[in-house]
């Protein structure tokens, strides 16, 4: 990640579990007063990524009071945006508290981008087994094992490793397009495990807009008496509805206009909105427009509101 700084390195730690191999590297770097970093790389069953997680200072590992934690997807694209996003916030948000950001990425990415393609793997949502598999991304999900990884490996660590002596609040996620749909589906396969669902232009077109036929879960009554989680949809208006730049040619102008059509993002956000809004099994749903933005933008745009509303609630204890 571009916050990190490579001078100070603490020496490499080695755990071994069944199957596991944990490569702890501390680089503790601090490229402004404000923010604090520090790098773990993990492989587990042959499925590599990058952790990131900056914190401000005031988050130190030795420091006891309560934190929030950000876990944000696409880490490569969007941990130091998250990053920044919290730094910023700071001086005119003085009375809110601060988070930390685990932004959880892939050690290379495909050419010319900060995407991964591991990011196809883990974010797709898997299909009932007598369903058709989709035809894209052309890969089996591994969904199901990501939300085991955050929950068995990356959090313990971030709280049992890195901050031992911090008493823990609050949990969100946030992903955007192919992540932002994977967002949604942890909400709908494991709601317990984060306290705020921020999804930014989730790819509801995939498969057929598959991921509309889970949500019956969401009308019944909640059968747990655990804290009930919020949800914040974002989107552009310009991802569904385009305007044509003043330096592109006729031609180029319906090109991008025929390829930004499939994602319907405006009529699939609303649909999804209106089927969640009145659930008993979420204590808020949210939908968040950018007028004026495209899909690219909201990427980054969306964090820092999306940590405003997950900011925006009393502290609890996680888990609790």
């Amino acid at each position: 990640m571009e916050f990190l700084s490579p001078h100070r390195v603490v020496p490499v730690y080695h755990l071994s579990k069944p199957g596991i191999l944990e490569r702890y590297k501390w680089l503790m770097g601090v490229p402004d007063p404000g923010l604090m970093a520090i790098e773990l790389d993990i492989t587990r069953r042959g499925s590599y990524r990058r952790n990131t997680v900056g914190f401000p200072s005031i988050a130190h590992p030795n420091n006891v009071s309560d934190q929030n934690v950000s876990y944000v997807l696409d880490g490569n694209a969007l941990g130091a945006s998250a990053a920044e996003a919290v730094r910023r916030r700071r001086p005119v948000e003085f009375n809110m508290p601060d988070t930390i950001v685990v932004s959880i990425g892939y050690p290379t990415q495909l050419p010319d981008s900060p995407y991964s393609q591991g990011r196809y793997y883990d974010y797709q949502p898997p299909v009932c087994a007598n369903c058709t598999p989709p035809t894209q991304p052309g890969v089996p999900s591994n969904a199901d094992n990501f939300l085991n990884f955050i929950d068995d490996i990356l959090k313990p660590w971030v709280r049992g490793t890195l901050f031992p002596n911090t008493e823990f609040s609050r949990d969100a996620i946030y992903g955007h397009s192919f992540s932002g749909l994977f967002v949604l589906y942890a909400l709908i396969a494991r709601p317990e495990l984060f306290d705020t669902f921020l999804s930014a232009s989730p790819a509801l077109y995939w498969n057929d807009g598959y991921i509309f036929s889970q949500l019956g879960s969401f009308q019944s009554p909640a059968n747990t008496t655990a804290p009930k989680p919020s949800f914040q949809l974002s989107y552009g208006g310009r991802e569904q509805n385009p305007v044509k730049r003043r330096i592109e040619s006729d031609e180029e102008w319906e090109f991008r206009k025929k390829f930004l059509s499939f994602s319907m993002m405006t009529d699939n956000c609303n649909r999804l909105y209106n089927e969640l809004k009145y659930s008993p099994r979420l204590r808020d749903v949210q939908l968040h427009e950018y007028p004026f933005s495209d899909h690219a933008a909201v990427g980054a745009v969306a964090i820092s509101d999306g940590l405003d509303y997950f900011l925006d609630w009393f502290p609890r204890i996680a888990g609790a």
